[in-house]
């Protein structure tokens, strides 16, 4: 068993996660981002991104609220989200916008294979990998993927005034690099805190029906958005990826 401090602390983690979460989305209920996605993607992130989530989304991301952006088209000016917001914070958004999409895919996957582990065996458990997580990364992807897809079509198609062709297009180049090296960052943490750090500290790995396992997979997530940054500056600097 995990010693009863880092129990504790995987709880309270956890709590501030929904806690940060739950302040965000009550705020975008009142003020609704411009950019309707995003009104899913700062309560999503904020379960990982806690306090320094919650402070950013207020700094920055209420600049980008429906409100802000028509009071300022109203009287012939730029929106404020992007004449307000320096560039690394836009591209702070950009590799948020899609952590929002593996977050979700992620826990879904998760909970689907922990309650079915016949799905992990399809995948390759018990004989192309020895450790079920393996298996279940298979799917994670799959599910981050796709969300992650169809996350970035609505904040491209909407923009760009593009078909849903053209814009799935334009999503599958502008996610897909970010993508990878979102998921890269968060199996790299999960495969450490998992094959090393706990069984070395502790003797065993963290259930994913245990609060050590999503205390790591905050950790993950954190993780993720470290390696797709970089990536997302590119592709936002490159034109490929809208700003935010």
């Amino acid at each position: 068993m995990f010693p009863n401090w880092f129990h504790i602390l995987a709880a309270l983690a956890i709590c501030l996660g929904f806690l940060s979460a739950v302040v965000i989305f009550v705020d975008v209920l009142r003020h609704p981002q411009h950019m309707a996605i995003m009104n899913v993607v700062w309560p999503v992130t904020a379960l990982f991104g806690t306090i320094p989530l919650v402070l950013a989304y207020f700094a920055y991301g209420r600049l980008t609220s429906r409100g802000a952006t028509m009071e300022e088209k109203s009287r012939g000016e730029q929106m404020p989200g992007k004449t307000k917001t320096p560039f690394p914070v836009m591209v702070g958004k950009g590799a948020l916008h899609c952590g929002s999409g593996c977050m979700i895919g992620d826990v879904i996957a998760e909970w689907l294979a922990f309650a079915t582990p016949a799905i992990a065996v399809a995948l390759g458990w018990q004989t192309l990998f020895r450790e079920k997580m393996f298996a279940v990364w298979i799917l994670d992807f799959i599910f981050a993927f796709a969300l992650g897809i169809v996350f970035q079509y609505f904040a491209i198609a909407p923009m760009r005034g593009l078909s849903l062709g053209d814009g799935l297009k334009a999503a599958l180049k502008a996610d897909t690099l970010s993508l990878i090296a979102w998921q890269v960052g968060m199996y790299g943490a999960m495969a450490v805190l998992q094959l090393l750090v706990f069984p070395t500290a502790f003797g065993i790995k963290a259930e994913v029906n245990s609060l050590e396992f999503w205390f790591a997979m905050q950790v993950a997530m954190i993780c993720g958005f470290a390696t797709s940054y970089p990536v997302n500056w590119y592709l936002i600097s490159a034109g490929i990826k809208e700003k935010m």
